[in-house]
């Protein structure tokens, strides 16, 4: 995939209000650790995650996006009434049905004639959706798209957390402790045509894609086998870490070799924020240099889909990313599938 005539013209982002620490999570089930024979301060060992953000309670997923979309259109030359397609992109949505995207269209303002849909697809949703408005740009059908996402937390651990003082067996353990890495936070992305202002920066080179799907048992979250108890999540974080690993050599490759770069081309990286272990396996094995590479997991968690295009927010924010950077975005998400994006900023 190339691209000619896409550009990155904001982002904005929402953070959850409450902080909450490892440790504080780690007290809500040290009766497990107890039972387990392991030591407090494990979570934060193994992840590099000090804390993260949750959402209050009862708060609305669209409030979250409706306020990043705000923040980023507040940055844009864009107005609300330019946006020719908004999607909601998030793993967490508010209902079946209508769309999420509605109420944020409804509520910033979007014209009548743009297209509002949301999409799914694990972590790599608002990815997906910035492929989704570059290929209505580039076709010409377009000239200003945006992308929002709002991803909480909260109630999946409140769950995570009762299930495993019911469960105190190292395998449901092993399998329940990505879930308590998860954070809350809400993004916006302003893709235009570059027409809206005279400074064409930050555009979109091309990006690469490519798919294990018969890993899909490996990381699941949806609603308990029991019935109605509520929801569940369970990953296979080795599982994931080795075949994602694998996965991301292949797009790597395959995003160079679309692009015309080498590995010394790229300026910068933003990975998806899982953890440390995963940030420093695939720096490593992609030959990049952790100077690269900035991350927002250690204070935010991994909040989904919102990760990535957040972090690179905070990451131009504090003048990581500047002016003439080569930069990729590297995703993954459960499923496997992988895409990377290549950007000229």
């Amino acid at each position: 995939m190339k691209y000619e005539k896409v550009h990155l013209d904001a982002l904005g982002y929402e953070l959850g209000p409450v902080v909450v620490s490892t440790a504080e999570l780690e007290e809500r089930i040290a009766p497990v650790y107890e039972a387990l024979h392991i030591a407090p301060g494990q979570l934060e060992s193994l992840t590099g995650i000090r804390e993260r953000r949750w959402w209050e309670e009862g708060h609305r997923l669209s409030d979250g996006a409706i306020a990043a979309a705000r923040k980023a259109l507040a940055k844009s030359s864009v107005t609300a009434k330019d946006v020719g397609v908004l999607i909601y992109a998030g793993v967490c949505r508010e209902q079946f049905e209508p769309a999420t995207a509605c109420r944020v269209a409804a509520e910033i303002g979007v014209k009548p004639q743009a297209h509002v849909y949301d999409i799914s697809n694990a972590c790599l949703g608002v990815i997906n959706g910035i492929l989704d408005v570059a290929n209505r740009i580039e076709l010409g059908q377009i000239k200003a798209g945006m992308i929002v996402s709002c991803e909480s937390a909260r109630e999946i651990n409140d769950a995570m957390i009762g299930k495993m003082l019911k469960n105190k067996s190292m395998d449901f353990f092993k399998y329940s402790l990505a879930t308590l890495t998860g954070g809350s936070g809400a993004v916006a992305v302003v893709l235009t045509d570059g027409s809206f202002s005279a400074g064409k920066r930050r555009r979109l080179a091309g990006g690469a894609v490519e798919a294990a799907p018969e890993h899909y048992r490996l990381c699941t979250w949806g609603m308990d086998k029991e019935g109605a108890a509520g929801e569940f999540m369970s990953t296979d974080s080795v599982s994931v870490l080795e075949y994602g690993i694998k996965l991301g050599v292949r797009t790597w490759s395959s995003l160079l070799s679309t692009l015309g770069w080498s590995g010394s081309d790229v300026s910068k990286v933003i990975c998806h924020q899982v953890g440390s272990s995963h940030k420093d396996s695939i720096l490593k094995t992609l030959g990049l240099s952790p100077e690269l590479d900035y991350s927002t997991y250690e204070f935010l968690g991994n909040i989904g889909t919102v990760s990535l295009p957040l972090t690179a927010a905070v990451a131009e924010e504090r003048s990581f990313l500047t002016a003439g950077d080569r930069v990729a975005f590297l995703g993954i998400g459960s499923g496997l599938n992988c895409m990377m994006l290549g950007w000229e900023w």
